[in-house]
């Protein structure tokens, strides 16, 4: 079976989640500011963890990812995706969710939580290669 443009090997067409208004606003305040104005984008709560795990905070770090890996599989299923198939990195909107599931993997790994590094790394690595290599996983 050969896949077609943008599918994956079982013909799964990708995802592509709609803008996201907090990518401009995060160019602007403070993500905290941010993630309380746009709760539901998962890009704010990426940022702010990936900014606990650079101040060494690895729990605080955890508890951003997690909630904005929640909020991207919110905005996955209400854009169509059932659970599978490509979450294209190169689709801007995208990267919020793929930062935050790399953000989770590495915050599991520093809090010793070594299976959700595993599944978060193959599940970021299935969802965009491109992402996991870009997100250096």
């Amino acid at each position: 079976m050969t896949a077609g443009p943008g599918e994956d090997l079982l013909g799964i067409p990708p995802t592509r989640l709609p803008e996201d208004p907090a990518a401009t606003a995060l160019e602007e305040q403070d993500p905290r500011a941010v993630a309380t104005a746009y709760p539901s984008s998962s890009l704010a709560w990426a940022v702010l963890a990936e900014h606990a795990m650079a101040t060494e905070d690895p729990v605080t770090s955890y508890a951003f990812a997690r909630t904005g890996y929640h909020r991207g599989l919110d905005s996955l299923r209400r854009a169509g995706w059932r659970g599978q198939g490509p979450v294209p990195w190169e689709h801007g909107p995208n990267q919020g969710f793929l930062r935050a599931l790399a953000a989770l993997a590495r915050a599991a790994g520093a809090i010793g939580e070594e299976d959700e590094r595993v599944r978060c790394t193959e599940f970021l690595r299935a969802s965009s290669t491109t992402g996991a290599r870009e997100l250096g996983l």
